[in-house]
């Protein structure tokens, strides 16, 4: 196990009405909680074990880091804390040891352990990485912090076309990576655009 790379899994616990609630609207609670579920257990179950990094579940909110049941008992477990999207994910680069972080959620279905590795050998000649989304957003994000943990997230629009361009803006003079543009499953047509491909595979 390579303990200088650090996979942080963004996870909420599988509460009705309290996940992916954008697509919530459109398929209902009841199948948006089961995408959640589903999606969630097939992601830790493709890059959970890989020795080339260590897999972290932050967990939200905080009063469910002791639940058993849905995420798998051999992954270690860490509060998000309190704060929006970004306060949170600024804790997660803050508090993770030495080495790389890269942070990812758990609404992303085409996400492989392939992608994981490809953001951390970016890191090893970048500042910081992102693995865009084809809404504006991002389905990855990563720093090398090499010499210290950037702020990353301050006044980021979220779910909106501007987040990644907001992100980036905030490492003006930092250097760079891209992965491949994925599919980030919030709303009912997103799913269906999958849902799509898939039949077509």
């Amino acid at each position: 196990m390579t303990s200088q790379n650090w996979l942080v899994v963004m996870s909420k616990s599988p509460r009705l009405g309290r996940v992916k609630t954008r697509l919530a609207r459109d398929i209902g609670a009841v199948e948006a909680l089961r995408f959640y579920r589903t999606n969630t257990r097939r992601l830790l179950s493709r890059i959970g074990k890989d020795p080339r990094w260590q897999a972290v579940i932050a967990a939200a909110p905080d009063t469910s880091l002791e639940e058993t049941g849905f995420w798998p008992d051999h992954l270690p477990r860490v509060p998000q804390g309190g704060g929006d999207l970004g306060e949170r994910m600024d804790n997660m680069m803050l508090a993770m040891p030495p080495g790389r972080v890269v942070l990812i959620g758990c609404d992303i279905p085409g996400l492989t352990a392939s992608h994981i590795a490809g953001a951390f050998k970016a890191l090893g000649s970048h500042d910081a990485v992102f693995g865009p989304a084809d809404d504006g957003g991002y389905w990855l994000v990563g720093q090398s912090r090499k010499r210290r943990t950037e702020r990353m997230f301050n006044n980021v629009r979220w779910s909106t076309q501007y987040t990644l361009a907001d992100t980036m803006r905030n490492l003006a003079g930092k250097r760079i990576a891209k992965l491949e543009t994925l599919l980030d499953i919030d709303t009912g047509a997103d799913l269906e655009r999958w849902t799509a491909t898939q039949r077509k595979n």
